[in-house]
């Protein structure tokens, strides 16, 4: 276990590292989520029934839920950056814990995340949203976030040491974007057709967002779903939240290691 934990620690520094000596994508990275909270609150929210500030409050919990999916893109964007940059290959001939290169980087991810996500909450509290459950519903919020976006890394991490090239796992990670548009991230669950909401109701991403509008104490949070009949992990989203991440963790966690430990065929 020390093994892990120090190596995976020398990932993590060489990843933040790298990060640093890449301002142009961190501004990117934390300007883009408030662009869209602006364009989405501002401009989308005028033309729903639901009032400005409510729809503001209802549209933050979402986009943070979508910017802990993102790890999914990110992650495969790193894995596949290193994995055919040489990078991989190098770790993978040293002395180390197989297991301490994709921990690193998904923990690394995980930092940069918890940053990017401050700038979006405060341009949400200067739009309206607030955090009704103080301290501890904010933290336990934070905590699910945290955890799903650690999920998402692991299964990027995967899925780009499967790509066969960077510009593959570019593309397939930009096509990732779409999946919180399948979810209750921008809009209610309730008025989509039957099928599109059980496609909607059943993604991840649509109980982590109603478990954040739960834990800040948000109206609509998970009672409203479970009136309406809505599937298990909207209507329990703070449970179903935590299953998703586990699950997709404990899926993601050794398929990832050991592909890393194979190497490409």
């Amino acid at each position: 276990m020390s093994t892990l934990l120090y190596d995976g620690g020398a990932v993590l520094t060489r990843q933040l590292q790298k990060a640093r000596r890449a301002p142009a994508l961190m501004v990117l990275t934390q300007t883009m989520p408030v662009a869209m909270l602006l364009f989405f609150g501002y401009v989308l929210g005028s033309a729903l029934a639901m009032p400005g500030r409510e729809y503001r409050q209802f549209l933050v919990p979402g986009l943070l839920a979508a910017t802990a999916a993102n790890g999914l893109m990110a992650g495969m964007f790193t894995a596949a950056q290193d994995a055919h940059r040489g990078v991989t290959d190098r770790f993978r001939s040293l002395p180390m814990s197989r297991t301490a290169v994709p921990l690193g980087q998904t923990a690394a991810d995980l930092v940069t995340t918890a940053v990017s996500m401050v700038p979006l909450m405060l341009v949400g509290l200067a739009m309206g949203w607030r955090v009704e459950n103080g301290p501890a519903g904010a933290l336990g919020a934070l905590g699910v976030l945290l955890l799903f976006r650690f999920a998402t890394a692991w299964v990027g991490t995967y899925l780009g040491l499967l790509s066969r090239s960077e510009e593959a796992a570019g593309q397939l990670g930009g096509a990732t974007f779409v999946l919180p548009m399948l979810s209750g991230a921008y809009l209610p669950t309730a008025g989509l057709p039957g099928w599109l909401r059980a496609v909607a109701e059943w993604n991840p991403i649509s109980a982590v967002a109603a478990a954040v509008r739960t834990l800040c104490g948000q109206a609509g949070g998970g009672a409203a779903e479970a009136a309406t009949g809505a599937a298990w992990p909207v209507a329990h989203p703070v449970a179903g939240a935590l299953l998703w991440s586990l699950l997709l963790l404990a899926l993601a966690v050794p398929a990832a290691t050991r592909r890393y430990a194979r190497g490409r065929d």
